[in-house]
């Protein structure tokens, strides 16, 4: 190995780093224990982070003590979950990140207005089944681009949202699909694939041109992370996700004289450097460089109220 190549933009996105001020926060006007539904963000480094100061993750709002205080993930959540929440008397705390609010106002836009829904996302991830919740008997699930091709639609107005987190390419080529099989679909004003996750993929693309590797640091159950690394692969790029040190493969030294890294928008910064380190081990000589794509200047502001509370504790 004779170079690292370093992705710009990589790591947390704005959504991210929200998420985790938002239970910082938190944290600090309410104390421990305090109850988040489902995992802050994808990444288990930073659960455990929170783990070890009196966090409690849970998937089930009926696991969480009635009068708690609660914390939304950014994924976000369905509106029959937030029942539940209130149901049970918890002082909720909203952490979805914007521009998943985002999507789920337009799916609730859409049903209001009597339109039956295709949602492109993943079977199964959390944001898919939170912004499904705001309108389950007018949304279908869309997976892949099969599914595309044989998806039945309902008659009358048809819509599509999508998951922030996709594969750009993915998402156009069944956006194609669809447009050709339904002529009359209507989409939103603004693409629903959010900036970090196109801006991430830019950049990995670039990336594989220069590298004989990529290397995407994430969680195996961060979606972002994932496209990631199959962004690379098929740019002819060799490409795998890893998390810790010990995933490096002493032979990939050896065998790749560029070694381009990049990580999800879910990802600690900590983490590559550890990922790095590992790699320099035995190549001190080996240079770095980053690769800058695209600048980014987005930030998210949390709840004043919240922000206000923190300054007098």
């Amino acid at each position: 190995m004779d170079k690292i190549l370093l992705a710009a933009p990589r790591g947390f996105c704005a959504g991210v780093s929200y998420a985790i001020e938002v239970v910082d926060l938190a944290l600090k006007v309410h104390g421990a224990p305090l109850y988040v539904r489902h995992a802050i963000v994808h990444n288990e480094h930073v659960v455990k982070s929170f783990e070890n100061r009196g966090v409690v993750f849970v998937e089930e709002i009926s696991e969480i003590p009635v009068g708690s205080v609660v914390v939304f993930s950014a994924h976000g959540v369905s509106p029959a979950v937030r029942k539940a929440a209130e149901d049970r008397n918890l002082q909720i705390i909203d952490a979805t990140c914007p521009l998943v609010t985002k999507v789920h106002r337009e799916a609730a836009r859409y049903a209001k207005a009597g339109y039956n829904m295709l949602y492109i996302g993943h079977r199964g991830h959390v944001e898919a089944e939170g912004t499904m919740g705001e309108a389950p008997e007018r949304m279908t699930l869309i997976d892949n681009v099969k599914e595309a091709e044989t998806v039945e639609a309902p008659q009358g107005k048809l819509s599509v949202v999508t998951q922030t987190t996709l594969s750009v390419d993915e998402v156009e080529r069944i956006m194609a699909i669809l447009k050709r099989r339904f002529p009359h679909l209507e989409t939103p004003h603004k693409e629903d694939i959010c900036y970090a996750t196109t801006n991430r993929q830019i950049a990995v693309k670039a990336l594989a041109e220069k590298s004989d590797l990529v290397l995407v640091v994430g969680s195996t159950t961060s979606s972002n992370s994932n496209r990631l690394r199959e962004v690379a692969e098929t740019c002819g790029t060799p490409a795998f996700l890893i998390l810790e040190p010990e995933d490096v493969q002493e032979e990939w030294k050896q065998k790749y004289q560029v070694i381009g890294i990049s990580s999800g928008a879910s990802t600690p910064e900590e983490s590559v450097e550890r990922i790095l380190g590992k790699l320099l081990e035995g190549n001190e000589s080996a240079t770095i460089e980053t690769l800058l794509t695209v600048e980014e200047d987005v930030t998210f502001i949390p709840p004043r109220d919240l922000i206000a509370a923190a300054n007098v504790s």
